[in-house]
């Protein structure tokens, strides 16, 4: 085990500059962890980790990256830390293309029932049943972190999601803005990223048939089912039938599961590895979005010595690590009641929280992977179109830049600007943009975020 991960901890009420409710840090102060009681038996885990490469210089305030996994029910203090951008991957060996080269790293397991979240006795009235209701317990625990700590207080925070999670991003980036506005948040707001992100679901199950078909995975028969579904949903999303709606999807994943001999939904170039057989509604409806998310990322990793089995490393090493994991919580097993709470608002599009945002003049950043098909890059441009932001038409209507990585002039993506809307097209990455393309995604957010390690 490296020694970077064998740390002195120390349980306290207080870290670095500030106080913490229920938590815990390491002695240098480099990570705190804790709970936030969000809500009375609503218990929300975050885990922080101050870079090694941080600058002083007030001119150029280093920024603080909120991590937000999708799902909904998928561990960001796991999946987003362990598996794609933490210091540490699940072998727990130091990875070279950890974005705490240019930022803070927070990570939260979000909703309550994610991850380490928890709540009490399994009670599902606790579990949040809308996006809204998500957002206010994350800005509840916002201001139980900053608002104890000056510090953290002076570095931009941006917000930073992938797959569902942009869906909390967004209306967490409006409850965020209410409460700094009424004097009970303390921040300093960067901005928002949206990666890969469930904004609109009716245009990303539109985006599936054509796409598919496109790239050989689907026939005419198969995008016909697809479209026909797809036409499907969005009769019942017009009409208000949210959880019909997520049925229906569950029937769409299945059906175009069995067409494409299974292909992968993250990267359209692999097969998922799962019978198309299993993949019934009750399963896809009931935590399959986690489920995926571990064995595509498993079947990128090497196996030199030991699995690297996320659950295995989550409630074993981590939880020791931890200590203040309560002795009955094991992480990740209420993901699947977290699921089905919000079953009613899955299918619900937040494109015009997008335009909020953009309205009030919050930059937006989108990125989207070339391969990814549940967050196509064709859907994403299909809701981007929709937007009633008054800069949208010129936006449209400019030019992209390439992106290349270091000194290579192989073309890694695209990249446009205008305004506070910005958008990337990276090349050759599916649904998990870090861990597909780490250099080009490491460059990305050190613009986002105007990371002064951009220039060391």
């Amino acid at each position: 085990m490296e020694k970077l991960y064998v740390v002195v901890f120390i349980l306290a009420f207080f870290w670095v500059h500030g106080e913490i409710a229920n938590g815990a840090r390491t002695q240098d102060g480099s990570e705190a962890w804790g709970y936030v009681e969000v809500r009375p038996k609503a218990h929300m885990f975050w885990w922080y980790y101050r870079s090694p490469f941080r600058s002083q210089d007030p001119n150029k305030p280093w920024p603080i990256i909120l991590w937000l996994q999708g799902g909904p029910g998928a561990s960001g203090v796991g999946i987003g830390n362990f598996e794609e951008i933490g210091p540490l991957d699940t072998f727990l060996k130091p990875r070279n293309s950890t974005w705490l080269r240019k930022a803070d790293l927070l990570f939260v397991d979000n909703p309550v029932g994610t991850g380490y979240s928890f709540v009490e006795q399994d009670d599902k009235n606790l579990f949040v049943k809308t996006d809204v209701e998500a957002a206010n317990d994350l800005t509840t625990l916002l201001i139980e972190i900053f608002n104890r700590n000056e510090s953290l207080q002076k570095s931009p925070l941006y917000l930073v999601a992938e797959s569902y999670g942009g869906k909390f991003a967004v209306t967490l980036g409006l409850s965020a803005l209410e409460a700094m506005e009424a004097g009970k948040l303390k921040l300093n707001f960067g901005g928002i990223a949206l990666g890969d992100t469930w904004i609109s679901p009716e245009d990303f199950v539109f985006s599936w048939g054509p796409l598919l078909k496109d790239v050989s995975r689907l026939d005419n028969d198969g995008a016909q089912k697809s479209n026909s579904l797809a036409q499907q949903i969005k009769q019942q999303l017009d009409t208000g039938k949210f959880v019909e709606a997520t049925e229906t999807w569950s029937e769409l994943e299945s059906v175009i599961s069995s067409s494409s001999n299974s292909v992968d939904f993250y990267n359209f170039l692999l097969d998922s590895g799962m019978d198309p057989v299993s993949l019934t509604a009750s399963e896809l409806k009931r935590g399959i979005s986690k489920k995926r998310y571990s064995r595509y990322l498993n079947s990128l990793r090497p196996s030199p010595g030991g699995d690297g089995n996320i659950d295995s490393l989550m409630n074993g090493p981590i939880k020791k690590k931890l200590k203040i994991i309560p002795d009955g919580v094991q992480w990740g097993g209420q993901s699947d009641l977290v699921f089905s709470a919000l079953e009613g608002d899955f299918m619900r599009p937040r494109i015009n929280e997008v335009d909020e945002l953009l309205s009030k003049g919050v930059n937006i950043t989108l990125y989207s992977g070339q391969l990814d098909v549940i967050c196509s890059t064709k859907g994403t441009e299909a809701w981007l179109e929709k937007l009633k932001w008054d800069g949208l038409k010129t936006f449209l209507s400019m030019d992209r830049t390439p992106l290349y990585c270091e000194d290579e002039k192989i073309t890694k993506g695209f990249k446009k600007s205008y305004r506070n809307l910005h958008f990337y097209w990276i090349l050759g990455a599916g649904h998990f943009v870090p861990v597909d393309q780490p250099c080009v995604a490491l460059d990305m957010v050190s613009r986002i975020t105007r990371s002064p390690a951009a220039s060391i």
